[in-house]
């Protein structure tokens, strides 16, 4: 059995970069076994390097880069190019780029890739990747709570313009972007294009990877406070917390309140992931939802060196974090001690 490609979703405000970003991916020699799924190709520059029409919409870039407009359903449009590649009418592309619109929320396109079973049979999340414009970015987040959630949900995030902006508006954007997103790896771009490799990371492994290096302040029943919270008037009510458990936990009971709380509070609850110690098991568990849905748990081969505690990230909106917190403090006890 193929396994699944892992999807990257490149994301940004309007103005932030991330047609440039792109475009640059477009024509480097490591995005050769990549496709890439656009909105309209004349919104990302890229007709002048059009070289051969492969089918319909799909086409050949010369760096061996398969691209492809999306004009109506994205399923349909991941499920064309999949068929595609197995007819072997395009290359075999081991990757696939999606770019949403300026104004899009990247959490429906999270959603699709988790649920949808066709799609998830043969793509899986890979990371989430927000250009944020240095220079207009404090308005941005102020004004339009899209451009707070690009950033709220993403893996990476690429602050653009930093040399057109003062090293102090810049640092202060970086703060506010923790508050928001504490998770992510920040990465400047001010006028050098950044390593293709360096922005995919290892196809997928960041969930885990940002979880395993916070160091959350202690708090009752093993479960830590607050790692970093949005200060008051923050853009959309987003804020981002991890907690850490100290024991191992129950794999059943965990789940069971997982999913009441993203079925309670699932609109709220942008993204949740991280590390889990499991009971009895001797590697982590990797937790990963969006909203309502819940990735499916997976194994990684080890523990990182000197850790084996649980690390959950979350970031939420309009949601308190010591609701999420009380309540798996709560759920854990009680359900630990009560009888068979």
């Amino acid at each position: 059995m193929n396994e699944p490609i892992p999807v990257h979703l490149l994301t940004g405000f309007l103005g932030s970069g991330k047609t440039t970003l792109l475009n640059h991916l477009l024509k480097s020699p490591e995005f050769a076994d990549c496709a890439v799924l656009v909105n309209e190709f004349g919104e990302v520059g890229v007709d002048h390097h059009l070289i051969e029409a492969v089918q319909g919409e799909v086409v050949l870039l010369p760096s061996g880069c398969i691209c492809c407009t999306v004009r109506g359903d994205l399923t349909e449009a991941m499920r064309s190019l999949h068929a595609q590649r197995d007819a072997g009418t395009v290359p075999a592309f081991r990757r696939l780029v999606i770019e949403t619109t300026g104004l899009a929320d990247p959490t429906p396109v999270l959603s699709t890739l988790m649920h949808e079973r066709v799609i998830r049979h043969h793509f899986r999340v890979g990371s989430v990747i927000t250009t944020v414009d240095a220079v207009n970015a404090t308005d941005t987040l102020a004004r339009f709570p899209e451009a707070a959630k690009q950033v709220a949900v993403a893996d990476r995030l690429i602050v653009t313009k930093t040399d057109l902006a003062a090293p102090e508006a810049v640092q202060a954007l970086r703060e506010r972007l923790a508050c928001l997103n504490a998770l992510a790896v920040v990465h400047e771009s001010g006028g050098q294009a950044l390593a293709a490799g360096a922005l995919l990371g290892d196809e997928g492994g960041e969930a885990s990877a940002g979880a395993r290096h916070a160091v959350p302040e202690r708090g009752p029943l093993g479960v830590h406070r607050s790692l970093v919270q949005a200060p008051p008037g923050a853009p959309g009510g987003i804020a981002s917390f991890a907690l850490e458990l100290e024991h191992g936990v129950d794999w059943t009971v965990f789940g069971v309140w997982l999913s009441l709380l993203l079925h309670t509070h699932g609109q709220r609850v942008l993204r949740v992931k991280g590390l889990l110690h499991v009971q009895g098991a001797e590697r982590p568990v990797v937790v990963h939802g969006v909203q309502h849905l819940i990735h499916p748990p997976e194994h990684l081969p080890a523990w990182p060196p000197g850790e084996r505690r649980s690390r959950l990230v979350f970031i939420t909106q309009g949601i308190a974090p010591d609701l999420i917190r009380r309540s798996l403090a709560a759920f854990l006890h009680t359900l630990s001690t009560a009888p068979a």
